[in-house]
Order: C-alpha cells, then structure tokens, then sequence
C-alpha cells in the first residue's frame, strides 16, 4: 500500500514540474475540458461523429478568438491613428502652456537666487532628465523585447491549437485510462472535485469578464460625459491596466486628473477624480457578488478569500484565495476533509 502511495505521490511532483515548461498542453487540456460539453452536446443531439463534433466546436473556439482579436486591434489601431494625426498639436500645446511659461518663470527668478540653491536646482533638473532617457530607453527596450517574443508566442500557440484538437479527440479514451487505475468510490471523488472546480474555474474567468466589461462602459460613458476624445481606446487602456497585477483605474485617471488640474482643466480634472471614484466603489461592491455568483461561494466568502488572498500573496492571492476555498469545499463534499468536533 506504501509503495502505491509512494508511486502517486511521486507522479504529482513530477508532473508539478513540468507544468512550467509545458503550459501549451496544460492550456490545451483545459480549454479541451471547458469546450468539451458543447462537443457532447453536438455528439448527441445532432448525432454527430465525434471527430465532426471536436473539429466544429474548435472552428466556432478559433473563429471567436479571431473576431475578438479583430475588434481589439481594430479599435487600437483606429484609435492610434486618430491620435497620431493630433499629437504635434498637443505636444506644441504642452509646450506653449507648461514648459514655456515654467522656463520664462525660471529665468525671472534665478537673477535673485543664490548660486548654490541654482546648482542644486540644476543638478535635480539634470537628474530628473537622466531619468526620463533611462525611462524611455527601458521602454524601448521592453518594446524590442516583447516584439521578440511574438514569434515564439506564435509558435506556442500553434501548438495550443494543435493539442487542443488532439486532446479533444481522445479526451474520453484519457478519461477511461485514468479511471481504470481508480476505485469506484476515488472516481466518484475525483469527480465530483472536477467538476466542481471546472465550473469555479469557468465562473472565475465569466466573473473577470463581466467586471471588465462593466469597467468598460463605466470608463466609456464617463469619458464620453467629460467630451473626452479617443474614448474607446481609453476606455480599453483602462480595462487592461485595472486587469495588470498592483495596478488599477487609479494609475491611469489619477495622474491625468493631476495633469489636467495643473493645465487649468479644472471641470475635466474633477470629472475624472469622480469617474475613479465611482469606478472604484462601484467594482468594490458588486465584486464579491459577482465572484460568488459565478463561483459557487458565498459572498461574505468571495470578499474574505479575495482580501486575505491579495494582503498574503498580492495580485496571485485574488486567483489562489478562491480558488482554495472552492477546493476545501468541494473536499468536504467528497469526504476526503471532515471536521466535526463541538466546544
């Protein structure tokens, strides 16, 4: 019994590491797990061939990809160059308006300054600069670099595709050859686990969708509200930077709001100061909620989870924080954890 044992546990750590250097197939194996009951529904209600069933629902999966892709680059792209045919302008305004005005100050006030408050003021200027080109070279640099990866992120992703279709394919005959080396009473555990953390797993990313897209017509509609111009494509960069981990609405309204105070845009500052605000109280509350819903816990649950999840472990706790209460429940369900003890 001890060397069964043994021989599983030491299976786990071996396929624990080598997730990492494998992911194309993990990725494959779920989206083959999430799209498997729209294949068994085709199977069975259309009498499809199993082979016809997989290959129909992976066209529809590509398809969709493709024209969410198409509607992302096209409003970027758009947007873009919208705002390439005015950047002169607003560069020449920023100009005009803020540097311009702060340089004539400088000269006007440097006549009746000390030398060593003028040196140090130059050095921190020079420092301030420095800052900015080693900025902008990083960026440069992160630019080049990611436009690097596309071709392996290509090729990673081709193969997705390619193991997605043959994982599809013999997902049943995988089934049937885990099952044969469980009990009857272990299949229906693992099971009952599975599928319980399938649909967590489904409800977590139908959850993020929601909230981005709420985010998104929030976004939308206060910049629309605020006469904003590009407000598609802000309303986009707004999403993915509140998706990106520390970062949030507050890292793109906040700092225009400052900006557009110190240009004397004071109705436009305070119009984005509210939209973080709104934003942000709207998302804090109808967040657990969502989660709940979509997840299969309790809201008091979902806002614990997220909390202790994201002040342990930072942006991984949002997804881990969950993700472990849905295993503990659905462990407790099986049997497999039992606590019943009374004070």
């Amino acid at each position: 019994m001890w060397k069964k044992r043994i021989w599983v546990i030491a299976s786990i750590v071996i396929v624990c590491l080598l997730i990492p250097y494998s992911l194309p197939i993990v990725f494959a194996l779920l989206t083959a797990l999430a799209l498997e009951g729209i294949v068994q529904k085709l199977h069975q209600s259309f009498k499809m061939k199993r082979v016809y069933a997989v290959l129909t629902t992976f066209i529809l999966y590509v398809v969709s990809l493709i024209l969410i892709g198409f509607f992302i680059v096209r409003t970027i792209v758009t947007q873009v160059v919208a705002l390439s045919k005015i950047a002169p302008s607003f560069v020449k305004e920023i100009y005009e308006t803020a540097i311009y005005p702060t340089i004539i100050k400088w000269k006007y006030y440097s006549n009746a300054l000390p030398t060593e408050v003028i040196s140090s003021i130059e050095r921190t200027l020079e420092k301030t600069v420095n800052s900015l080109d080693s900025l902008l070279k990083s960026t440069v640099e992160i630019i080049i670099s990611f436009a690097a990866t596309v071709p392996g992120f290509l090729l990673e992703f081709l193969i997705y595709l390619v193991a997605l279709v043959f994982i599809s394919l013999e997902l049943p005959a995988i089934k049937n050859k885990i099952k044969s080396f469980l009990t009857e009473e272990t299949k229906y555990k693992l099971q009952v686990v599975i599928t319980q953390l399938i649909q967590a797993g489904v409800g977590f990313i139908k959850a993020q969708i929601i909230l981005s897209v709420m985010t998104f017509v929030m976004a939308y509609i206060g910049l629309w509200l605020l006469d904003v111009p590009y407000t598609a494509l802000l309303s986009l960069l707004i999403v993915i930077v509140d998706i990106l981990p520390i970062l949030g609405t507050g890292s793109v309204l906040v700092p225009w709001g400052i900006f557009a105070l110190t240009q004397g845009h004071d109705s436009l500052a305070i119009g984005l100061f509210i939209l973080f605000g709104v934003i942000t109280v709207v998302r804090r509350v109808v967040e657990p909620k969502v989660f709940s819903t979509n997840m299969g816990i309790s809201p008091l649950a979902a806002l614990v989870s997220l909390y202790i999840g994201f002040k342990l472990l930072g942006f991984v706790g949002l997804f881990l924080g969950p993700a472990l209460v849905i295993l503990y429940d659905a462990l407790r369900k099986v049997g497999i954890i039992q606590i019943n003890f009374k004070l």
